[in-house]
Parts: C-alpha cells; structure tokens; sequence
C-alpha cells in the first residue's frame, strides 16, 4: 500500500476487505494542477486510494477517501482515479464500494474538477444496472459528492460524524441546523430516503460486507448461491403472528432465519431487504403495520396503508432486483391508500412508479397475501394481474374492494346493524373471502401460514428458467 498506509481511508479498507487481499491502483498518483501554489502541497494518492480486492472471496472494487490530503476535495487526477476504477469493474463484472470522506470540489482545480465530477457521474450512470454500486459516508458528502451517492445503489452512513448534503443546512432558507440538520444520517435515512443503513464505522463496514454476500457481481453472473443446510421444508411455526411486523415474517422464511433489511427507517409501512431461500438471494417487498423491538415489545404501530414514501421505496428496489436478475417476494397485507394531505401529493405518481416496477419486471415474482388485500392498493402489490408468477394466500387473508362490513354498510345505508351484519357476512362469503379469489383465478393456492417457506421455495424452483418478453422499445417513461 502507499505512503498513505496508516491513515483512516487505508484503514476502512483493510477493515472491509479479507485480510491481506487489497491491491492499490495508481498509488503514486498526484495533483497535476500547479495554480494558487497547489505544488508546494503534499497530495498523496491525489486523495483518494484505489485499488481492489476480495470479500468473503469475491472480487470487489473499492476507493477510499483521505481527509488529510485538501480534505479529500476531488480534482482531476482525484477523479480520474475513481473513473478507471470503474473502467475496471466494468470489464471484469465486479462492484464498486467507495468509501466517502469529501470536502467536495477542489477550488484551486475548478473546471478540471468539475469536469471531473462529470467523468465519474458518467461511469456511474453507464454502470448502473451492470455491477452494484455501494457508497459509504464516514465523514463530509457534500455538494456534487451527495449526486454520487444518490446515483449508487445503496448508501451506508456513519452515524456521528457522517455528514450528506446537496446544500449545507444553513444555506437553506428558514433553515438553521440546531433545529434541522439536513445533513445528518437521521434525516437522511428518515427522510429523503437515501440511506439504507445507519450504525458506527464498524458496523458499517461489517453490513457492507454481508450486503456484498448477498449480491450478484453483475447483472449476467449469478453466483449468489451458498449452501443451504437450513431445512428447505421447515415449518414456519410462529409465522401467523408476524402478519402486522412482516419484517419477522420475512426472517422467519429466510434460510437460518437471516434478513438484510434496506431503508428501515423510510417508508416504514413498507419493508425491502434480501433473504436466502435454498441458498439463493431473493428480493423481498412486503406491507408492515406493526414494528417491534428486539425486546419484543411493540415499538410502533401503523394503520395497515399503503404510502407514497412506502411506494417510491418498493418500486426502486424492485427495479434493483430486476436489474440483476434477483426473484422478487412480496407478502401483501394492505387496507388502501394512505390518507393524508402530505402522503396525496405524491401518491399517484409513487404507486404509478411501484406498479410499474411490479409488471415491468421479468424475474421469478411470488406474492404470499398474509392478510388484507383491498382495493388498487392490492392490485398494485404484484397481484396476478400486474405479472405475479404465483399467488398464495393464507385461510384468513381477505381479497377484495374494502372489508366487508364497510362494504355492506355503502350498499345498505339504511338498513339496522342486524342486516348490515348479515349482508357483510354474505359478502365476505362471496366477494372479498380468500375462497372467492382463489375461485376466480387470482389467487393459486391457499396455504397454512407455517408453510410458508416451502412454498415459495418451491415456486421459485420451478420459475428458475423462467423467461418473459416484453414489447420492443427503448424504456419506459414511468
């Protein structure tokens, strides 16, 4: 490793990687630029190391910021640098981890960083959807950095001293810090929905390495598959509780009971992540009303809808998944629509984006309804008519326009409790009963929730050559 070998950004990589795997690129690499008396500076490795090496045997690519040199600023050289990383993991089919600590633009390279700026934006872009892309922020994202952490496909953040922002949050008018920091990993992984996961440096590193385990190198090679001793026809014995916090469910059917949950604290009414199902990675999508603690105590609780922020959060994560070829679970437990007056401006265009990831995507997709599945809230869950391979559902779930007794309420307005009762019970018999769906077609089979987990394995089974055209065009505008 070069001269930089016991500074912080030599030291996260060697945490990241196995042990003695790391090969440095472009070690020898300074500042080019001479003007406002930039030569008369030490830039070792021009800020930033690069170089690759292996996680659990796989090949990786990794650059890492160093603050001590301008404050990690990019310039051209800096740039560069990360570019042909890129060059390299294109060719060989392997991710990109960057390890953030950028005081953003260098002042005293001004065009030549911008422009370089815009040569690693363009990397990015032309890499997306061909190798994963994972960033982490250990100090400052700021400026033009925060756009090449909005263009990876997954964030990390360090929860002290990690820093992301387009715009300081004092510059922002009506704004002051001490009230609003729009900068800090709480607001970012709460808010904007940016950030997948939260934690101290170490637990950082370590998640990035379990996400890489759980990810294909590229989007041609499938070498996601492990081993699985776990039992593959497992009774889920406690998974009928867990139809409120789908979080538990998921790790409940997961291989050894393990979930790789994404943007926990975003769109909480929904839940994505990764789980190993006979040794193979795939992409769950399900609605959660309840959240509870690792006490086991309930520690929030939801009204059972769906949001826009829930929405926006499925639908890019269901396009990562089809991106690389991951098959898609989802578990459906869902009453309508968000109601409020925040969640309305952006709910049509957030389902729109969602339903369109569901139908738009061609890998293996299964839906288990665990419990309510009402209105387009449900037919936008990866229903049967949106492009679901295969459609369980349990005894007690519910499939139709609303719950029963508010449907007989509307057909019945004048009538007594007595009959609203009566016609509620008739029409849950035949109308919104999950013997009634699976009459029509639009659910397979109906199965007790403690099977759970070899079903769906087996259906991705039998989906594993799956293939599916769509019309000749260029891309969607959704």
């Amino acid at each position: 490793m070069s001269n930089t070998a016991q500074n912080a950004a030599s030291q996260r990589i060697t945490s990241l990687l196995d042990d003695n795997s790391f090969v440095e690129i472009g070690g020898r690499i300074t500042a080019r630029n001479t003007d406002f008396n930039l030569s008369e500076k030490d830039t070792p490795s021009d800020g930033v190391i690069t170089g690759y090496g292996v996680i659990d045997g796989n090949l990786v690519y990794v650059y890492s910021q160093d603050a001590a040199v301008l404050n990690g600023t990019i310039g051209e050289m800096h740039a560069k640098k990360i570019a042909r990383l890129y060059d390299f993991a294109m060719k060989t089919g392997a991710p990109v981890i960057g390890l953030v600590d950028c005081a953003g633009l260098r002042l005293q390279e001004a065009t030549d960083a911008l422009n370089g700026f815009g040569e690693i934006y363009m990397k990015q872009s032309l890499a997306s959807g061909v190798i994963p892309q994972i960033t982490a922020v250990f100090g400052t994202c700021g400026g033009g950095m925060a756009v090449v952490s909005g263009l990876a496909d997954f964030t990390f953040m360090e929860s002290g001293k990690g820093r992301l922002f387009v715009n300081a949050p004092n510059t922002i008018d009506g704004n002051e810090v001490s009230k609003c920091d729009t900068a800090s990993a709480e607001y970012q992984s709460h808010e904007t929905g940016l950030v997948d996961y939260v934690g101290k440096e170490e637990d950082v590193l370590t998640q990035i390495r379990v996400l890489v385990s759980m990810l294909p190198s590229n989007n041609e090679d499938d070498d996601t598959f492990t081993g699985c001793e776990d039992d593959l026809n497992r009774a889920c014995s406690d998974i009928a509780g867990c139809a409120g916090d789908t979080a538990i469910a998921l790790s409940r059917i997961g291989d050894d009971n393990i979930f790789f949950e994404t943007k926990a604290g975003y769109g909480k009414d929904i839940v994505t992540g990764f789980i190993k199902l006979n040794g193979s990675t795939v992409g769950a999508v399900a609605n959660r009303s309840e959240i509870y603690g690792e006490d086991g105590e309930l520690a929030e609780k939801m009204d059972g809808t769906l949001s826009a922020r829930g929405a926006k959060k499925a639908a890019e994560f269901v396009e990562f998944c089809d991106a690389f070829n991951i098959p898609v679970l989802t578990l459906t437990n869902v009453k309508g629509f968000k109601t409020t007056k925040c969640a309305e401006n952006n709910m049509a265009k957030s389902v729109a984006a969602m339903t369109y990831a569901f139908a738009n995507a061609t890998v293996p997709k299964v839906n288990v309804i665990v419990g309510a599945a009402y209105g387009s809230a449900y037919v936008a869950m990866n229903s049967k008519a949106i492009g679901a391979d295969m459609v369980y559902a349990w005894p007690t779930a519910e499939v139709g326009m609303m719950d029963a007794k508010s449907a007989a309420k509307i057909m019945y307005p004048d009538a007594d409790a007595a009959t609203v009762n009566e016609k509620a019970a008739e029409y849950a018999a035949l109308q919104s009963g999950v013997a009634s769906a699976a009459a029509r077609g639009y659910v397979d089979t109906i199965i007790e929730p403690e099977d759970t987990r070899k079903y769906v394995i087996g259906a991705f089974e039998m989906l594993y050559a799956k293939r599916e055209d769509r019309p000749d065009k260029k891309h969607g505008t959704v």
